[in-house]
């Protein structure tokens, strides 16, 4: 019988995360992961597996958490148009620095390459499009209306995303994401 674990493995997942995070997957040693999750090598590998392992957890554990919030504030008693509003400021983070969104960046790096990351992203971007579409529904907007209109939604914010990694300021991220006005303004030409 082996040794019991001297680490939190949830914990040891956050700490990588943080590298992932940091520098992008390619650039991210598995000397960087050990160290900064505080194991040996040959615990990682009992624990974690690989590092595509690791990586796919800590996408999965970032995605799972934003997206916990973002139901959190589509349940609230606000309005649904302002409760849309809240999602897309809680996805664009227009204030959270540089670094860019965690399951953006992932999936820019390496969804084009790595199928089973493609497929979560691409769950994660449904369920979240879901989200929208029930609260544009909630709004007043027809079915069909609320579903192109989430797509929009969520590439205005996603773009936003892309500007805010890019370094543009906070206020001009808030003008852009502002946009999404745009399309909650008229129900009534949207039944």
């Amino acid at each position: 019988m082996g040794r019991p674990r001297q680490f939190v493995p949830a914990e040891a997942l956050r700490d990588a995360l943080a590298v992932f995070w940091e520098k992008g997957y390619q650039a991210t040693s598995l000397d960087d992961l050990t160290a900064a999750m505080h194991l040996s090598r040959s615990s990682f590998y009992a624990c974690f597996g690989s590092k595509h392992a690791v990586m796919m957890a800590a996408v999965e554990l970032y995605a799972n958490e934003l997206f916990a919030r973002l139901v959190a504030l589509a349940a609230s008693s606000i309005p649904a148009v302002e409760s849309i509003h809240a999602v897309l400021a809680a996805i664009a983070e227009v204030d959270a620095g540089p670094h860019g969104c965690f399951f953006v960046n992932s999936v820019t790096e390496l969804a084009p390459h790595d199928a089973a990351l493609a497929a979560f992203s691409q769950h994660h971007v449904a369920r979240t499009g879901a989200l929208v579409i029930g609260l544009l529904e909630r709004a007043g907007f027809s079915p069909e209306t609320a579903h192109t209109r989430a797509a929009a939604l969520l590439a205005l914010v996603m773009g936003t995303i892309t500007l805010r990694k890019a370094g543009l300021p906070v206020a001009e991220l808030q003008a852009i994401l502002s946009q999404a006005q745009l399309l909650l303004a008229d129900t009534t030409s949207a039944a």
